[in-house]
């Protein structure tokens, strides 16, 4: 019972319990034993051994452990997300969430299985959040659990009901569902056509809002998101339509809201749009900048911070006399011109050359 190939085949032959123990095994993943594995290869070594390569399955099973007993429970499940009965429906949410966390290979199999997407979206698609919200859960993080093999990133944007399913899980579910929503849409947005689909789908509204107002994990998952998506530039007047710089100036002033680096992060990014950098000015940012500047630890956040405020500058003048009370009263600029990133020094000594050539006129 220890060696792999003897449980395949036990498997393979349509076994659903332990040849040891006869107790019925909950699921049919195989997960490797790296302890004993490294414990044999130690022992190898000592005694001048060569560790056997392992053999490459044949047949049904694919390389990766996948059985066809892994196959036919499957098959078992998506057959039971199609049934009419609810119970039978969350049964086999549940259990293909609880499989497509554990193992890599399930996801693999997953998204191989031509059904696998319309079942899932056809349940997400009639689910009440209301009424059963751990079922729309349970079908949004299956989503994020598929969406994580790279390969299965653009299988499930094609998927036309795919990402507004998931946008409206992301406006209408628990707390929970709306952050793995946001994990969801990020995991997809590593590939930029999905940027492109998701931003145009309406996501960034209410990745902006949870942002603001969820928890502190959900936040983090709409942060990660907002940033990957807003590479794209159009996603960026999206952001900023949205209402994006006072909630990021919000979680920068806030530092327990612990979301001061991806805050900073955005907001640097977004500063390359014009309507961004009179948000700023408008939302008191030039004082919030100055302060990470002058007060946070990080070098990466003091570089997104004055890179930010150098494109203020650049773009208002009027803000340059703000600047220069800092730099008179605390040097901070001075002091990032000197110790800061190439890029922060750079950065400071442009402003600092700005605030002397027109503070004088501003």
């Amino acid at each position: 019972t220890y060696d792999r190939a003897h449980i395949q085949a036990w498997l393979n032959n349509g076994h659903r319990t332990c040849p040891r123990t006869q107790q019925v095994l909950s699921h049919l993943i195989l997960t490797p034993n790296y302890l004993v594995r490294n414990m044999i290869q130690q022992w190898c070594e000592s005694q001048g051994i060569e560790l056997p390569a392992p053999q490459n399955g044949t047949g049904d099973v694919y390389q990766e452990g996948i059985t066809q007993g892994d196959r036919v429970h499957l098959d078992s499940l998506l057959q039971k997300i199609a049934f009419p009965s609810m119970e039978e429906q969350k049964q086999a949410a549940k259990e293909l969430r609880f499989l497509t966390k554990r193992a890599s290979s399930f996801r693999t199999l997953l998204g191989q299985a031509p059904d696998a997407m319309p079942l899932l979206l056809s349940l997400l698609s009639r689910v009440d959040s209301d009424l059963h919200p751990e079922v729309q859960e349970d079908v949004v993080t299956t989503i994020l659990n598929l969406s994580i093999h790279d390969d299965n990133k653009k299988l499930v944007a094609e998927a036309p009901e795919a990402i507004p399913l998931l946008i409206k899980a992301l406006k209408s579910g628990t707390m929970q569902t709306r952050s793995n929503s946001a994990a969801a849409l990020f995991s997809l947005s590593a590939l930029d056509a999905n940027k492109i689909k998701i931003g145009e789908a309406g996501a960034i509204g209410p990745l902006i809002e949870l942002l603001d107002q969820g928890s502190t994990m959900a936040k983090k998952d709409a942060a990660s998101a907002i940033f990957n998506l807003c590479i794209m530039h159009d996603n960026r007047a999206r952001a900023v339509r949205h209402g994006a710089i006072p909630v990021l100036l919000n979680a920068i002033k806030n530092e327990s809201s612990g979301l001061v680096d991806e805050s900073l992060a955005i907001l640097s990014m977004l500063s390359s749009y014009q309507q961004a950098l009179e948000e700023i000015v408008r939302n008191g940012g030039v004082q919030c900048l100055l302060d990470i500047i002058r007060e946070n630890t990080s070098e990466r956040n003091r570089e997104n911070a004055v890179a930010t405020l150098y494109s203020v500058c650049w773009n208002d003048r009027s803000k340059l006399r703000e600047v220069r009370e800092e730099e008179d009263e605390n040097s901070s600029l001075s002091l990032l011109s000197q110790n800061g990133t190439s890029r922060a020094r750079r950065k400071a000594a442009g402003i600092l050359d700005r605030v002397r050539r027109f503070t004088n006129t501003a």
